[in-house]
């Protein structure tokens, strides 16, 4: 570790903080409030909501008010909360009670720093990787005077204040994207998006609705088999599960492979340039389209992956329609089944829909502008998610521009952690020479350890 400011001590997890190990079974503690590693908001350390120990079944672990409480197992390692009341959270927590020496703020923002999540994944270990007191006991980090920690979580509690508000807005866009695409979809396929280009061009053809039937040339569909969940190797053949074609692109990995005795018809094969429709799906999700762009050679459709054949001229046209609001309306209202976990889209009713149908002129005209606006509103995304990763970035940054001593102005009067750290290794050894001559003769409950536990945890 680089030299530390004057005032300053490198220290182990080990040497400056215990952890509480009560634990507890949930029904002797019925009204506690209860967290789960579920209730901690990753990287902010925010409890979202509690639940009720009187629902749970297995051990809990205690903690008091300001306690500091890290979720041990991955991927949880980024979740690290500090709750104002006392209460019962997952096992999967290690427990920090308070101590003379670390500001639980300071302590919070050292086991979320990227240093310490780097350490610990290389001390994680078992079938659901966890790590444990013990592994990370030998953390080395620096440790300021406890008034600069103060000085330090006040200054990062501002900053990160500023940059969470600009990942709140951030978070928006995705959800903005979406809303604009659909409105301008909404407007192609209405007439509105070329109304003055008709005005300019004294288009006077007037727009005639057609149904589907009359573009597509054919439907093909493949084969419902029993199939190996995993995709198939290059020397094996695979069919395409429906999350191929779900999300606006196609993916050549959700697929699941044949039996090696079945021989899928050639024309069921899957290629570039094919106009894949899942036909079975949730609800807001059946009648999703793709073009594909790439594909192996080996991938064939499945029984509720279809490929409508059209004119290539009609397949961008089709794409967006069925993609806009009123080309889900048609989708939706044409499906049937009782179950919102599974809709079907016969062949028939999709042959039915009608498909708005304006001269091939404008509809060039069209298609560009979506395309176009679509290429902008992409790059803003891209922008937004690069953005984000800025503001991540730059949290790191102010985390260790704190440990280096740079984020705050040292103050000469403050009493140096060596000083404080002999006091409370002094402190240690008295308890532990008291533990050795007895226990204490109270007896109380677990809720009742809690409430009597002092500010350091003894």
């Amino acid at each position: 570790m680089s030299a530390l400011p004057t005032g300053w001590r490198s220290s182990v997890l080990g040497d400056v903080t215990k952890v509480r190990k009560e634990k507890s079974d949930p029904r002797q503690l019925p009204n506690l409030p209860f967290i789960g590693l579920e209730e901690v908001e990753a990287h902010t350390g925010r409890i979202i909501s509690t639940q009720n120990t009187s629902a749970l079944k297995s051990a809990v672990s205690l903690f008091a008010e300001g306690d500091v409480l890290y979720g041990r197992l991955r991927p949880y390692l980024n979740k690290v909360a500090i709750p104002d009341f006392a209460g019962a959270a997952s096992a999967e927590f290690i427990v920090f009670p308070r101590s003379k020496i670390l500001e639980p703020r300071y302590l919070q923002w050292v086991l979320m720093s990227s240093d310490f999540l780097s350490f610990t994944a290389l001390k994680s270990t078992g079938d659901r990787p966890r790590v444990s007191y013990e592994s990370i006991s030998s953390y080395e980090f620096p440790v300021p005077p406890i008034g600069e920690q103060r000085r330090i979580v006040a200054k990062i509690h501002s900053l990160f204040t500023k940059s969470r508000r600009s990942r709140d807005h951030l978070g928006h866009i995705p959800r903005l994207v979406e809303k604009y695409k659909q409105a301008i979809l909404s407007a192609a396929f209405g007439g509105a998006l070329t109304r003055e280009w008709r005005e300019t061009h004294g288009e006077t053809s007037a727009w005639r609705s057609i149904a589907t039937d009359e573009i597509i040339r054919d439907i093909v569909a493949g084969k419902n088999l029993r199939c190996e969940e995993r995709p198939p190797a290059d020397h094996e053949r695979g069919v395409l599960k429906v999350s191929a074609v779900t999300w606006g692109t196609f993916d050549p990995k959700a697929t699941k492979t044949l039996p090696a005795t079945f021989i899928p018809p050639k024309h069921t094969r899957v290629q570039a340039g094919d106009f894949l429709l899942s036909r079975a799906n949730t609800l807001e999700l059946v009648g999703a389209v793709v073009i594909v762009q790439k594909t192996p050679s080996n991938l064939f459709l499945s029984d509720k992956i279809l490929r409508l054949e059209m004119a290539e001229e009609c397949k961008p046209w089709m794409l967006w329609f069925l993609r806009s609001p009123d080309g889900r309306a048609a989708i939706e209202k044409s499906a049937t089944g009782n179950q919102l976990s599974m809709r079907n889209l016969s062949q028939t009713a999709l042959r039915e829909i009608e498909v708005p149908w304006p001269s091939a002129k404008e509809r060039e005209v069209i298609l560009r502008c979506i395309e176009t606006a679509f290429t902008w509103i992409d790059r803003l995304a891209a922008e937004a998610i690069s953005a984000r990763k800025l503001v991540d970035h730059l949290d790191q940054s102010i985390l260790a521009k704190a440990f280096r001593g740079e984020l705050v102005p040292q103050d000469p009067s403050d009493e140096p952690a060596s000083i404080l750290l002999e006091r409370i290794r002094a402190e240690r050894a008295a308890a532990q020479g008291a533990v050795r001559r007895g226990p204490p003769s109270w007896r109380a409950s677990p809720h009742h350890r809690i409430a009597r536990c002092s500010p350091d945890g003894r």
